[in-house]
């Protein structure tokens, strides 16, 4: 379903924009805090007021591959069959480039069994917007943003 596409790619951008900005604390011994960042926003939604997403990305870009790891919950807002919260877990990646800009920053979030690979372009360490696989921008792009708690 593309909504939920939508949604769950949204909210894993946005998750490790947040972890790319730096962490709270570094390290995974004992007593050293593990980064963490929440982001936050509301999708559009055919057949419903909006998809409400929440995404925390764990570990920062120099975290090893198994530290880095996200959550994604998915609430319809409205939605006439009154669908059940969607919930992803898996881990990210920091990738650079994308169409428009070879500098810029991508988070792809590889949910962990069955599920699609999301993309978010990093704008500022305080707001994440779901792109393409082809990381190009959507056209209504300001409205697949999440911003940082």
């Amino acid at each position: 379903m593309q909504i939920r596409t939508l949604l769950a790619g949204s909210a894993m951008l946005a998750l490790l924009a947040g972890c790319a900005t730096g962490p709270a604390g570094q390290g995974s011994e004992p007593g050293m805090e593990t980064a963490e960042a929440t982001f936050q926003g509301t999708l559009p939604c055919r057949n419903c007021e909006g998809i409400d997403l929440d995404v925390t990305l764990v570990g920062d870009a120099q975290s090893t591959p198994e530290e880095r790891t996200f959550d994604l919950q998915a609430s319809y807002r409205g939605h006439p069959q009154n669908p059940p919260d969607e919930t992803y877990a898996g881990n990210w990646e920091v990738l650079n480039g994308t169409a428009e800009n070879p500098d810029a920053t991508v988070y792809e979030l590889t949910p962990d069994g069955e599920g699609q690979v999301y993309y978010f372009l990093r704008l500022d360490p305080q707001t994440l917007e779901l792109i393409d696989p082809q990381r190009r921008r959507f056209q209504n792009n300001e409205m697949l943003r999440l911003k940082r708690l």
